[in-house]
């Protein structure tokens, strides 16, 4: 299993430091995992003056899987646009086609009380969220900044999906849902107002008659926005465009008490996979030893069970976190006054100790 490890950014090393630890337990039992690290991102620049450099490039086409940190700083925000830690991440995406991005939102038990919403709104919370990853608004042009006819500044992005593109992630998402007990897909739009997604709509339903298995429904975006507040359970997966799909799976990350839990895979066709914990890259603790490193080696368990289909070493990385969670540890982000503060290492100890 050839892994290309981007750091990036902010805590990235930190935590991807600890996911490390957990790679390297399964290889010392017999996997045959070879590390290659890289540069993405701020890191990337300030060695090679670009985000996404040819050598990460090269390493990232020539791996199996990604494992990435994360990636921005305040330091970068004053650079041109194209040369911003950001867009080496969407580089990257478009790069290595990673078209699907799957978010699970887990209620575990023992953070009931972490969620900004009551313990009874989000227990036995499970959700996949799926959102496309490299259409939509993101990548769609002409995009821009021009003086229109009247001399005024004014700003312009392009929404544009291709039938092949909604095709795609339509199978992927019928796909995910038909493995899960409750077989329901929720497809998120804004039909009545934008043609792409009334499109969109379109493309789903047709697909649907493949998947006679999987229940789906609809849902507009700013209701589904206010369901996830409102009644979490009701939904399983849920599959947007990337634009809606990057506010949704946020949202949802915070129902589980933190966005320092939630793991993340962007997938191609061929199941080649970027794994990368769904926080920031907190600059404002980097380098202190504080940062919640169970993202990242959740996404080590991601890794396992989709690129590598190796679902018994994926359960025990899983297994691994809720007993280290079960036995009251605790980062500053989930800390509880009844609970055991640990650093980023020493959560990453616990989880050794455990495996």
């Amino acid at each position: 299993m050839k892994i290309a490890v981007l750091p990036g950014d902010g805590i990235g090393p930190e935590i991807i430091a600890q996911a490390l630890r957990v790679l390297d337990v399964l290889r010392h039992e017999g996997l045959e995992i070879e590390i290659e690290e890289a540069p993405l991102g701020g890191a990337a620049y300030d060695l090679y003056g670009l985000p996404y450099p040819p050598f990460t490039q090269q390493v990232c086409q020539a791996a199996d899987a990604v494992l990435l940190g994360a990636v921005g700083g305040p330091q970068y925000d004053r650079l041109d646009r194209s040369l911003r830690p950001e867009r080496g991440l969407l580089a990257i995406r478009r790069d290595l086609g990673l078209f699907a991005n799957l978010r699970p939102a887990l209620a575990f038990p023992e953070l009931e009380n972490a969620s900004t919403l009551k313990a009874e709104v989000v227990r036995g919370l499970d959700i996949m969220i799926i959102r496309e990853q490299i259409g939509d608004i993101y990548f769609g042009e002409p995009r821009g900044m021009r003086l229109n006819d009247s001399g005024e500044r004014e700003a312009f992005n392009t929404m544009v999906y291709s039938e092949s593109e909604i095709r795609r992630i339509a199978h992927f998402a019928f796909g995910i849902a038909a493995t899960r007990s409750r077989k329901k897909l929720c497809s998120v739009d804004k039909a009545n107002v934008l043609e792409t997604t009334e499109f969109w709509k379109e493309i789903f339903i047709d697909v649907s008659r493949g998947y006679p298995q999987v229940e789906l429904s609809h849902m507009y975006i700013d209701n589904a926005a206010m369901q996830l507040i409102r009644n979490p359970r009701q939904f399983d997966v849920i599959v947007t465009g990337n634009l809606f799909g990057d506010i949704l799976s946020d949202e949802a990350s915070m129902l589980t008490g933190s966005i320092g839990m939630l793991a993340t895979a962007s997938l191609s066709e061929s199941k080649k996979g970027l794994y990368e914990p769904g926080h920031g890259s907190a600059p404002e603790i980097a380098g202190k030893d504080i940062a919640n490193p169970l993202a990242a080696i959740l996404s080590i368990a991601m890794m396992l069970r989709y690129s590598f289909e190796n679902p018994d070493a994926a359960n025990r990385v899983e297994q691994a976190v809720r007993r280290v969670l079960a036995r009251g540890y605790r980062t500053a982000d989930i800390f509880e006054s009844d609970s055991k503060k640990v650093t980023c290492t020493g959560m990453g100890d616990r989880v050794l100790e455990e495996l």
